[in-house]
């Protein structure tokens, strides 16, 4: 029998034994107020008991029932998973949970402990007509697994995928590992580490998010060059459909026809469940170099250095900037000047050179080096890679202290402050600030104009969806950091922080968001550059990509999903 899990917050961000202390939260509240200008007394989030979630219409099959709903059991309705089960981890999702709403639990809740189980999940859905949502570590920010359905009378089920959590083989010739899809991103890393090696893919949900999830979403880690994105990482896949398993080929690379593992990349589970693939692996990095670079201006200045570097091809393992609000929001700064954070690695040779080219080009477009970092071994380096001796524990969520490079304390501040935002997060909600983000991917030529008008836009649509000043005390704070930066493009990624309108906070951002949505694909960006699609993004994608293709993946799902049992409503409409 399963021992019980770690629980995870009925509403919110983490695990139940990392709520903040109501004190706490009243002593952020006067800060945040300090601060922003804004905010007001802290709420105490609905106790899960008082939010009043529907009985389930589904009930447990009685060789599958488990009196405490977490133990070896198949299916549960305990009434704590339907909740946790219910919303993901956007600004909306943590409102409606703060308030103890949750219109659209699912029926229940299953836990497979192998592909037997995820089968029999189908064959169970199909008996009760119930439509199947995919669970991987539930961070989805995009409405990828609510159970929203177009026909809200079908029930539904949750299919979390913790329990297939294995780490199965690894080919250390080929430098790759097969992993189960369940497998969270700690565990993931700890496993790996104990061979001396890595996946480097670090999301920021890595603490929570799992392999399964990365895959079927697309996900895009923390390194802003290179091989950044799941796509790169993926050798193959192995996944269950309802019409049977799909398993593609291990190879490096191959010509033959579109690839089957491209189709299940970014899928979102409405083809199949992912349960297995194997991943792509390195060795842990030991040379390790990095600079904080500081710009007087953002758009012209920094910008342009960062497409410099991006395209000189000297491939760093990071190159984010970071505009002056944002550095100040997160404490890394004064406000006046732009960051530039940049690093290299390597598990063989050293990077220090690389590092000074990079920084030659920062500093030919203005940029002042403010701080640098080196680390090499000492001695032998490939026993200073097994033994990891670099690696220094860091808060809830970060794998590795040096993971993002930096090369000072305005990077270490920024860093920390990012692996700790959603945490921070639930306590502006309870404080009544409006706090999310949205990012995009847009070429060079106009990145310029992209970046004034989905700014502009979306600062006016905070102004008129919270009644507050465009400028001056009490305004919006809209900021931008390029997470990602291609030798053709970047991904800017921009935070609100703005007063919230109690009681009217998701049809407050609904607003926000569907203002910034329109100014990101009228001027030519991706509605989406790591966050997936899920419903939330559902009209603006449906602008983005070609009729044709949407009419052949319709095809792809008919045939591997008939009855429309998977994630109806993601990525395209069910049948009708």
């Amino acid at each position: 029998m399963a021992e019980r899990r770690r629980r995870l917050k009925h509403w919110g961000w983490g695990y139940e034994d990392q709520q903040r202390p109501q004190r706490e939260i009243e002593e952020a509240a006067a800060g945040i107020r300090a601060m922003f200008g804004f905010g007001g007394d802290p709420v105490p989030a609905v106790p899960l008991e008082q939010a009043g979630i529907r009985a389930s219409r589904l009930k447990p099959p009685a060789s599958a029932s488990a009196a405490d709903g977490i133990s070896g059991s198949l299916f549960t309705d305990d009434l704590h998973e339907r909740a946790v089960h219910s919303l993901g981890k956007a600004y909306r999702d943590i409102v409606r949970g703060h308030r103890g709403e949750f219109p659209r639990p699912p029926d229940l809740v299953a836990f497979p402990e192998d592909e037997a189980g995820v089968n029999e999940v189908f064959d169970r859905a199909a008996d009760w007509g119930a439509a199947v949502i995919p669970f991987g570590g539930g961070t989805s920010v995009v409405g990828g697994i609510e159970p929203r359905l177009e026909d809200e009378d079908r029930p539904t089920i949750s299919l979390d995928l913790g329990r297939l959590d294995s780490f199965f083989e690894l080919d250390r010739q080929s430098m790759a590992a097969r992993m189960a899809a369940g497998l969270r991103g700690p565990a993931l890393e700890d496993r790996l580490r104990a061979e001396g090696l890595t996946l480097r893919h670090y999301p920021q949900s890595f603490e929570y998010s799992t392999l399964g999830g990365w895959i079927a979403t697309r996900a895009g880690g923390h390194f802003a060059t290179g091989e950044t994105h799941i796509d790169d990482l993926v050798e193959s896949v192995r996944a269950i459909t309802p019409a049977g398993e799909w398993q593609s080929r291990r190879l490096p690379g191959s010509g033959a026809g579109p690839s089957p593992d491209r189709m299940l990349i970014g899928s979102e589970g409405i083809l199949g469940v992912i349960t297995e693939a194997w991943m792509r692996v390195r060795p842990r990095p030991v040379f390790k170099a990095s600079a904080t670079v500081e710009f007087s201006d953002f758009a012209a200045a920094a910008v342009g250095a960062v497409r410099a570097i991006a395209q000189s091809r000297l491939g760093p393992s990071n190159c984010r900037l970071i505009d002056p609000l944002e550095a100040v929001t997160m404490g890394a700064g004064d406000g006046r000047a732009t960051l530039l954070l940049l690093g290299f690695e390597s598990a063989d040779v050293p990077v220090a050179d690389l590092l000074e080219q990079a920084i030659a080009i920062a500093t030919d477009h203005g940029g002042r080096v403010a701080a640098r970092k080196v680390v090499e071994p000492s001695g032998d380096g490939h026993a200073a890679r097994r033994a990891d001796s670099s690696r220094v524990a860091g808060p809830p969520g970060e794998p590795d202290r040096t993971v993002d490079g930096g090369g000072g304390s305005g990077a270490d501040l920024w860093r920390n402050a990012f692996l700790m935002a959603p945490y921070l997060r639930d306590t502006f909600v309870s404080c009544g600030v409006l706090s999310e983000t949205f990012e995009s991917a847009v070429t060079w030529d106009r990145f310029e104009e992209f970046h004034t008008a989905v700014s502009e836009a979306t600062r006016r649509a905070v102004a008129e969806a919270g009644g507050v000043p465009v400028e001056g005390q009490g305004s919006p704070r809209i900021s931008c950091r390029l997470t990602h930066v291609y030798p053709d493009g970047a991904a800017p990624y921009f935070t609100v922080i703005a007063p919230a309108v109690r009681g009217g906070e998701v049809e407050q951002w609904d607003e926000i968001k569907a203002a910034a949505s329109e100014a990101i694909v009228n001027s030519g960006g991706t509605i989406t550059h790591h966050h997936a699609v899920g419903r939330d993004h559902r009209p603006w994608y449906d602008r983005q990509r070609p009729d044709a293709f949407a009419a052949v993946l319709g095809a792809a799902k008919s045939e591997l999903d008939p009855d429309a049992m998977l994630n109806p409503g993601v990525l395209i409409d069910p049948p009708t």
